[in-house]
């Protein structure tokens, strides 16, 4: 559902300052996950980490234009402009004030001024849900929420429209947004509930409004908050008080006596293992090879699971399949097609053979748990119990409501069954602890301390989980890394790559976007810095090749919209995971990632769709897939179209102007049809850097700026302004004779007394081994000197006869003086090559 801005304002009670009309379809409150900026409206929060304000103006300059922000700010700013001058020119002293929302800041911005965003964003889901009459399932308990949320919608999906909440987004801020998900195509909405102190849970029954309650179970997750796990059980059930129904295990006697001094009056549908006068009576729960066969009020089925966990919240899935109208039978089919909801552990490869198992998103008794069954279960299967140790990396649990000595007890028992081999403990609880643990132990009182002990380089082909506490910054022992040394650097000049960005952005219209391709390790240039310095720049779109590329970013900080060029079928997690954009150019994938997308419960996730008009590589036949492709995108709610594009073959040439024209016309033709069978705006683009310099009436929505980039015009393979320079030195010169050869395979034999330099590059750095035996040269102190020999894998030699230099003089491969497309040309290939080649053990510096 579109809602206009003016609706918006009224719906929330705020003052609003712009008059542009605006359809809002989006809320965002992470300026990380912007994907259609046009109609997309900001909630700038405030949080104890951080504020949205800050990030105003970056979301501004991505297109942006409807913020709902905090009164008290602006009106401290509009007094700074008083007293300063902004309007002016002048900047007011430097706070925590944010631009004032006028039109001379902020031209054709709306801005909605709220005494509390997330109130706002609150009220705003709460009417959005009062306008849909539908079932409404509401899921909280301790444990388990997401996996029943997740099941439920998998039990009715083949035959209702589900809306769901994404992944576990179940928070004062994630319910909101999820409600608002509801469209008029939603049939049945599931969403889920957490809280974590006294108070919280009814600002989430007003924005949910659940017609149906599930009850998962009561535990000790967010104990420390509440006096007692019977207050925690009440508040949780005063989700439901004005339920119709409510889900709920009958066996368990804490939420029975609950329940009774609850406000829920509405029809309670328990299940029980023992009374068969119970709505849901479970006969058997029999575990065997094949998964687990339940027998429930007479009926058979297969649940493809045999842990008690998943074998209760299959309970609370069929208890709520069968109020939702499902027939047993019904059930019974579709149980055995119950798919695992994606889990927090990543496991992954780690140096010296290790194998990690990351879990460091929660911290309680039952989580550690299933952490553990985990790492027993991944040792097992692999067939490797008794060679490769079983390591837990442990911090002080947190939010467990049970006294140290109790609870450090239980972690010891549950390491001595799971047959763990070494502890590695941090924190002062943990530590205290120390002899409850039978096991190899070592102890820190930190993180930092961890990994300044040195401790972690001694362990090699185990197999380590990582269970952290969030506050003990357990992402610094997972991502640690080690530096590279070496002699031969590549330098990076930022400034002159925004240079660049200026200049071909001089060829376009202020309102088309760019996309810059950063792939390949920004073509050799470390894609970390360029794309901090690109999101400095305000591009509009970074372009990697493959999911790895992207996560690299995301955890450097980037924020903007990354699209992944070559997406993969195993990478389909990752994408989700970190807001990476696939481009999608055949069937086969798009199918493939609906499917991944609603097991994840992933919907309206942007792609970029390719086709091929003429390169005969990858995409989608502009002139017989379209059909077909309209009817598979409008039969799902998985993925929403961004943006449609292609790939001139030829742009860069005259001789191929009437193939482009070609290729355009196919291109527009196809990608109109998309457009017209769309209800929301499709960026269209075709034009890369040759593109834009000489098709500026091809130019559409966007344009994609590649080689261009880094200072090489792909129209006259001249230079625009040069971004990178590889240098080295001279680690050794020595005097030979007439007659002497020179490296491998005596290829090379000098004529005359000779000077040759030896340099710390080769073949492993990325210098090209046709360069050797004269064929190419480097700069030595601004003059040429050949490679003689062949290269090697590490060293090579130059010819530095009659030149002045000595051990330690700079060496340029290529860069200012001596262009990179003078190096291609001498090899016969082109300029993209011989920067991409530049290997990753080459340090990059980076300078203006």
């Amino acid at each position: 559902m579109h809602y206009s801005i003016e609706k918006v304002a009224a719906l929330i009670g705020a003052h609003r300052y712009g008059s542009a009309d605006t359809q809002i379809e989006w809320l965002l409150t992470d300026s990380r996950s912007l994907a259609f900026p046009e109609t997309t409206l900001f909630f700038a929060l405030r949080t104890r980490t951080g504020d949205g304000h800050r990030y105003i103006d970056d979301l501004y300059r991505r297109g942006v234009r409807n913020f709902v922000v905090s009164a008290v700010p602006w009106k401290e700013h509009d007094r700074a402009v008083a007293d300063y001058g902004v309007a002016e020119g002048k900047e007011p002293p430097t706070s925590s004030l944010f631009p004032l929302p006028s039109a001379k800041l902020y031209p054709d911005a709306n801005f909605l001024e709220v005494i509390s965003p997330l109130k706002a964003l609150q009220r705003l889901a709460e009417r959005h849900r009062e306008e849909y009459d539908v079932p409404v399932v509401g899921v909280t308990g301790s444990n388990g929420k997401t996996v029943v949320k997740e099941w439920i919608y998998q039990l009715l999906s083949p035959s209702q429209q589900v809306t769901r909440s994404p992944r576990s987004y179940n928070s004062q801020i994630g319910v909101p947004m999820s409600v608002w998900l509801l469209t008029e195509q939603s049939r049945v909405g599931i969403f889920e509930a957490g809280i974590s102190q006294r108070g919280e849970m009814p600002g989430l029954r007003a924005i949910i409004q659940p017609t149906i309650g599930v009850m998962t179970n009561i535990g000790a997750a967010h104990q420390e908050n509440f006096a007692s796990t019977e207050e925690k059980c009440l508040e949780k059930l005063s989700l439901f008080d004005d339920a119709e129904v409510l889900v709920y295990c009958a066996d368990d006697p804490i939420i029975g006596r609950c329940l009774a001094e609850s406000r829920f009056h509405g029809r309670r549908f328990g299940w029980s293992r023992t009374d068969a006068d119970a709505p849901l009576y479970i006969t058997r729960a029999k575990k065997h090879a094949d998964g687990t066969t339940i027998v429930f009020n007479g009926t058979e089925a297969l649940l493809p699971f045999t842990d008690d966990a998943s074998i209760e919240n299959a309970i609370n899935t069929i208890a709520t399949g069968l109020v939702l109208g499902l027939t047993p039978e019904t059930i019974a089919e579709r149980l055995p097609r119950l798919a695992p909801v994606a889990m927090r552990l990543e496991v992954k490869q780690g140096v010296r053979g290790l194998t990690l198992i990351n879990d460091s998103y929660n911290s309680d008794l039952t989580s550690l748990d299933i952490a553990l069954d985990f790492l027993h279960r991944r040792c097992a299967q692999q067939g490797e119990q008794g060679t490769r140790r079983s390591v837990l990396v442990l911090s002080d649990l947190e939010q467990t409501g049970l006294d140290a000595d109790t609870l450090y007890h239980r972690v010891a028992e549950m390491l001595q069954t799971r047959n763990v081999d070494v502890l590695v403990g941090i924190g002062e609880n943990i530590s205290q602890a120390h002899s409850l643990f039978s096991c190899e132990k070592h102890f820190f009182a930190s993180t930092e301390e961890l990994l300044a002990s040195g401790m972690l380089e001694t362990l090699h082909s185990d197999i380590v989980l990582l269970k952290g506490a969030r506050s003990h910054h357990f992402d610094l022992i997972a991502e640690q890394l080690e530096l590279k040394v070496h002699e031969t650097v590549l330098e990076v000049n930022l400034g002159a790559l925004a240079e660049n960005v200026r200049y071909y952005r001089s060829f376009m219209q202020p309102e088309t976007k760019l996309v810059c391709m950063v792939k390949a390790s920004a073509y050799g240039s470390g894609s970390v810095e360029v794309a901090r310095t690109l999101q400095d720049l305000g591009v509009d779109y970074l372009a990697v090749a493959v999911a790895d590329e992207g996560v690299e970013l995301r955890k450097a900080g980037i924020t903007m919209g990354i699209i992944i060029m070559n997406p993969e079928m195993s990478s389909f997690h990752t994408l989700f995971k970190y807001r990476l954009e696939p481009e999608i150019y055949s069937f086969r994938l798009l199918d493939a990632l609906v499917m991944a997308a609603r097991k994840e419960g992933i919907t309206n996730f942007p792609v970029h769709v390719k086709l091929d008009t003429g390169m005969c590589r990858l995409g989608f036949n502009p002139d017989e897939d379209i059909p077909a492709l309209i009817e598979r995108l409008q039969h799902q709610q998985a993925l929403r179209v961004r943006s449609v594009f292609s790939h001139f073959v030829g742009s860069d040439s005259e001789d191929f102007n009437d193939f482009s024209q070609w290729q355009f016309e196919r291109f527009d033709r196809a990608s109109r049809q998309l457009q017209e069978a769309a209800p929301y705006h499709i960026l269209r683009h075709i034009c890369n850097s040759a593109g834009i310099a000489r098709f500026p009436e091809r130019h559409l929505d966007m344009c994609r700026l590649g080689i261009g980039l880094y200072g090489v015009d792909p129209v006259t393979n001249g230079r625009i302004n040069n971004v990178t320079t590889l240098r080295t030195t001279i680690l050794q010169i020595r005097e030979i004779q007439t007659g002497t050869s020179v490296g491998y395979s005596r290829r090379t034999v000098v004529e005359k007394p000779s000077r040759i330099a030896a340099i710390p590059i080769g073949y492993a750095d990325g210098l090209d081994r046709h360069l050797g035996n004269r064929t190419g040269y480097a700069l030595v102190n601004g003059q040429k000197a050949p490679y003689v020999g062949n290269i090697c894998m590490d060293v090579c030699m130059l010819d530095v006869t009659g030149i002045d230099c000595r051990e330690g003089d700079s060496v340029e491969i290529f860069g200012d003086n001596l262009p990179v497309t003078v190096l291609s040309d001498l090899l016969g290939t082109i300029p993209y090559e011989v920067l991409t080649s530049v290997s990753e053990r080459v340090k990059r510096v980076y300078f203006q």
